[in-house]
């Protein structure tokens, strides 16, 4: 029998009111994510990424749908309910800098989720769970007492996946971890990240902008733009046989280093973005996709799978 899958997404929803009406942020995305799976989360900036992590987590409230981790419906559960749902779902934030409190030290960073959320009865025993976490991510016992001002872009990123883990969660959602960071640290910590999932089984929602970075760490990729998802498929198959107009031209923008290649051109996408202020009904990449007819105008083009595990919402497929 098939094990369910650990976090259900369906017809999720986040609007922002604005002055000239509701700003679709996340509009009608649903997937799944297996249990000790990654599903990176990509597209360009604005495309809603970042909303949909923190909506799945609850630190946005969603306007609309279904979160269901672990068999419990996020959505539904007041706060005391919450509060205990919490410590199995964190989040790594794109800027380790300012995601840290800059008055305390690493050892009391990693120690203040133990302490809120009264995990240990302990000051001894918390102590131990600060230095497993330490080593876990890398950190050097010398930086126990350093604070983030003393530290690089690399370790504090540390400081933050150390904070994660100590709560032994099941489900992270990473927001650009790595995009702040140099390329040679870059590699480190996509290296923590896979290692931990690999050793304690986690599962992850990987957001980037880097599409080299989402192919070296995801199962599946999900690609969206103007906050819906267009097409999602195993990391494999979308490289192999991206079938969205849009997919494609992201694939065609990775810097290839192979000097046979040097004079292959990038596909450009042209126009502008629309406005995602109450869109109208239709693909919302229409306006810039060289392809277009009047099929792609008029209403919305839901995602249908075209092969094993391959969803694309296009009506060229």
């Amino acid at each position: 029998m098939d094990k369910a899958p650990l976090l259900i997404v369906n017809h999720l929803k986040k609007y922002f009111a604005t002055k000239k009406g509701r700003l679709h942020a996340v509009d009608d995305v649903s997937f799944t994510v297996e249990e000790g799976k990654t599903l990176g989360v990509v597209g360009e900036s604005g495309c809603g990424k970042s909303t949909l992590g923190k909506t799945i987590l609850r630190l946005v409230e969603p306007t609309s749908g279904e979160i269901i981790l672990d068999g419990e419906n996020i959505v539904a559960m007041k706060a005391p309910l919450l509060r205990k749902a919490r410590l199995k779902m964190q989040m790594i934030f794109q800027d380790p800098y300012s995601s840290l409190d800059p008055r305390f030290s690493v050892s009391e960073l990693i120690a203040d989720p133990l302490k809120v959320n009264q995990v240990y009865s302990s000051k001894k025993e918390i102590n131990e769970r600060v230095g497993l976490m330490m080593e876990t991510v890398g950190l050097a016992e010398r930086f126990r007492n350093s604070y983030p001002h003393e530290l690089d872009g690399g370790r504090r990123q540390r400081v933050g996946i150390a904070r994660v883990l100590a709560l032994d969660p099941k489900f992270i959602v990473c927001d650009e971890p790595v995009s702040a960071l140099d390329v040679s640290i870059q590699a480190q910590i996509l290296n923590i990240l896979m290692d931990l999932k690999e050793q304690k089984g986690l599962t992850y929602i990987f957001i980037t902008h880097d599409l080299s970075v989402v192919k070296h760490i995801s199962d599946d990729i999900a690609v969206m733009y103007l906050g819906q998802c267009v097409e999602k498929a195993s990391s494999d198959d979308l490289f192999l046989n991206p079938l969205h107009p849009y997919t494609r031209a992201l694939l065609s923008a990775i810097p290839v280093p192979n000097l046979s290649r040097r004079h292959a051109r990038p596909t450009v996408i042209r126009g502008e973005v629309g406005n995602p202020i109450e869109p109208k009904p239709g693909c919302r990449f229409s306006p810039r996709c060289e392809y277009v007819s009047e099929k792609c105008t008029g209403e919305d083009i839901p995602l249908k799978e075209i092969s094993s595990n391959h969803f694309v919402s296009c009506v060229l497929t």
